[in-house]
């Protein structure tokens, strides 16, 4: 068995697939089918990870114009050499729809986390507010992928914490063989507060499979819930650790 790590650092060796480790998906190439044992051997991870923008340079622009400007003459201030780092807290989550008709969501805020071995069988591993090298982590259990009608993973920002618009965030998702599949946040959306970034559909025919959405929402879950038609009841959430709480 290859740990999480080495999937996410590139190491598929003694891995069968098929001499591609990786699939990215695109606007043009946006969906990737998991079958066989990749979807329903052992565990599907779904790992978020960010760093922040580097600040942009001010344009130059105006050619002699510019040289003869005597307000470039003036010092610099700090902030536009190098903007100081902004602090951005992005969380993975996810919207999901059992076979039972079930539906709920596995999130930082309000401490649903989920479980592997009980419905919905989607288990966060934390809360990661730093944008550590590790990220934040989901796992699947794939050997209850017959339970699984749809399942939603999405990024958001906490309260009014500044993000897409200062972030280079990815997500991947790793099944247990074949190719990791990775999705870029690349897009600058700043008045975003949520993104839908992929869709994973039971199709029935023993496979599941991986759509591209990135789609940018500048309002939170109850937005993503009205777009794709969960249907569920939502109320102000808070993080702690004492769980849920309105």
């Amino acid at each position: 068995m290859v740990s999480v790590w080495e999937f996410l650092k590139g190491d598929r060796r003694g891995v069968d697939s098929g001499g591609q480790f990786k699939v990215t998906l695109t606007k043009s190439q946006p969906q990737h089918a998991l079958t066989g044992a990749a979807a329903t051997t052992g565990y599907l991870y779904v790992n978020l990870h960010w760093t922040t923008r580097s600040a942009d340079r001010p344009s130059g622009g105006g050619g002699l114009r510019n040289l003869f400007d005597l307000r470039n003459l003036r010092p610099m201030a700090p902030q536009s050499l190098d903007r100081a780092p902004v602090s951005v807290d992005l969380d993975l989550a996810c919207l999901y729809e059992l076979a039972d008709g079930s539906r709920g969501v596995v999130q930082p805020l309000g401490g649903y986390f989920g479980d592997l071995n009980r419905p919905p069988y989607i288990k966060l591993s934390g809360d990661d507010v730093y944008g550590a090298p590790s990220g934040e982590t989901m796992y699947v259990n794939l050997e209850k992928k017959d339970q699984f009608r749809r399942l939603l993973i999405f990024v958001y920002i906490y309260d009014d914490t500044p993000a897409f618009g200062h972030t280079h965030a990815t997500v991947t998702i790793v099944p247990q063989t074949g190719p990791r599949i990775e999705i870029k946040l690349d897009e600058r959306a700043p008045a975003a507060r949520s993104c839908a970034v992929v869709l994973i559909e039971n199709s029935g025919d023993g496979q599941l499979t991986v759509r591209r959405e990135v789609r940018y929402v500048h309002g939170f879950q109850s937005d993503l819930d009205r777009l794709y038609g969960f249907g569920m009841q939502w109320q102000r959430g808070y993080k702690g650790p004492s769980g849920p709480a309105a």
